[in-house]
């Protein structure tokens, strides 16, 4: 029993750890988009890369530390299920993290600097949402916190919501039809850039929909939740 006990309280130490890098990353990130340049230095871009791996070690070894509670442990139905939900959550984490060097990545890619300077704004705007998102959905698990949860999942429209008003505002900046081309190609980096931001807060809507089945056992995927 005692061994099961320590076992499962050092998954949620290293969960807790993993969740403290993850959001160093996200606030380096915010640093970068504040900054309005295009220009990341090759230090901001090694550290970006090295929380990445990092990343990857953690969620092999808390998957790893998962499996081997659940085959020699036993665990009871409620601790299955926040195993279970701890298992899905990592999952995101590393794809969030593998999404912020794509950002970081698309951010230095964009040829037009003053295009991209103009429309920072809403950049920067997006990412700190997508970061709340993720902040809140981890902390709705660590604290059983339902309300978070499905603040989390609601404001997912928000961010998609941005996407749209970026691309609007890129389309006017670019004086179509003189130089339709160039800008058409500009506003594709734009698009995948602003695509990986969102694909963060999708992954941030999927740890509260995991943290809100740890906590009531009941799968809301693709279910809505308007009326919560």
């Amino acid at each position: 029993m005692l061994q099961k006990e320590n076992a499962l309280q050092d998954i949620e130490k290293s969960f807790k750890e993993y969740c403290d890098l993850m959001m160093k990353q996200l606030s380096d990130l915010e640093v970068i988009a504040q900054s309005g340049t295009t220009n990341i230095s090759a230090k901001d871009v090694k550290r970006i890369e090295s929380f990445d791996k990092n990343l990857n070690q953690y969620e092999v070894q808390i998957s790893e530390k998962i499996i081997s509670a659940i085959v020699l442990h036993h665990p009871v139905a409620t601790e299955l299920r926040r195993l279970m939900a701890c298992y899905r959550m990592v999952i995101s984490m590393e794809r969030i993290g593998d999404l912020i060097k794509r950002v970081v990545y698309y951010i230095r890619k964009i040829e037009d600097s003053t295009l991209y300077e103009e429309l920072s704004d809403v950049i920067f705007n997006m990412i700190t949402s997508s970061s709340s998102m993720v902040e809140k959905a981890l902390l709705s698990f660590i604290n059983d916190d339902r309300d978070s949860a499905i603040w989390t999942i609601k404001n997912d429209e928000v961010i998609d919501e941005m996407n749209k008003k970026l691309m609007k505002k890129g389309i006017k900046k670019t004086k179509i039809p003189k130089e339709a081309q160039d800008a058409l190609l500009h506003l594709v980096n734009f698009k995948s850039l602003v695509s990986k931001i969102e694909r963060i807060g999708d992954h941030a809507s999927h740890i509260a929909e995991a943290s809100i089945f740890a906590q009531e056992g009941r799968d809301i995927r693709h279910q809505n939740i308007d009326k919560e």
